[in-house]
């Protein structure tokens, strides 16, 4: 899956579900896209199952293929369900914390806010979406970058959600990672097991 840039709806209408967020148009439109949308009930099969779980879930984090590999396979490696471990791998994720602490209103602001060097991890730049943040480290946005309006829009919105493994500091504008997150507590809506059982084939 190389970067997709197109319409988030139509992605969001392929599965059936807001993985980007309120949707307007799957409110109106809860059907796929395209010109048998309406009309397709094709059974899917246990492995097209699986696979559209996958992809989903490199959607909702804008991870490519090569990168989940790897997180895969890093979460094969660590103590623990390996489908749980990925999701909190994934979570882990620079782009994702700073979305998480409110710093940007999409994860896809959030990756461009990490690439243009707006934040820093320990008080050095770090430049990198998919640097995988450690407990304890703390995330913050640089100085000269404080007064950005996508950045003071997104702390200041009211939907702005506190999550139990991150600690925000808004007299700094820099949150801590306390720890790899719980799946309990993760509110994405991902059945992991199927991603497992696809790569375990």
């Amino acid at each position: 899956m190389a970067k997709y840039i197109g319409p988030k709806s139509k992605i969001a209408r392929r599965f059936g579900e807001s993985i980007y967020g309120p949707d307007k148009v799957l409110e109106r439109r809860n059907f796929p896209p395209g010109q048998h949308g309406i009309n397709r009930r094709k059974k899917t099969s246990e492995y097209g199952t699986q696979l559209k779980e996958k992809q989903k879930t490199k959607y909702i984090y804008g991870v490519l293929e090569n990168q989940f590999r790897i997180l895969y396979a890093d979460a094969k490696r660590i103590k623990g369900v390996t489908g749980e471990v990925l999701i909190s791998l994934l979570e882990s994720r620079l782009d994702n914390v700073v979305y998480r602490l409110g710093i940007a209103p999409t994860r896809a602001a959030a990756r461009q806010l990490v690439g243009h060097r707006h934040i820093v991890v320990d008080g050095q730049v770090v430049n990198i979406p998919s640097y995988r943040v450690m407990p304890g480290q703390v995330i913050g946005v640089r100085e000269k970058s404080k007064s950005l309006e996508i950045i003071t829009n997104s702390l200041s919105a009211s939907s702005v959600k506190k999550y139990s493994w991150l600690e925000w500091d808004k007299n700094t504008m820099s949150g801590k990672f306390l720890n790899r997150p719980e799946r309990a507590d993760i509110p994405e809506n991902i059945k992991e097991q199927l991603i497992v059982d696809l790569y375990s084939k």
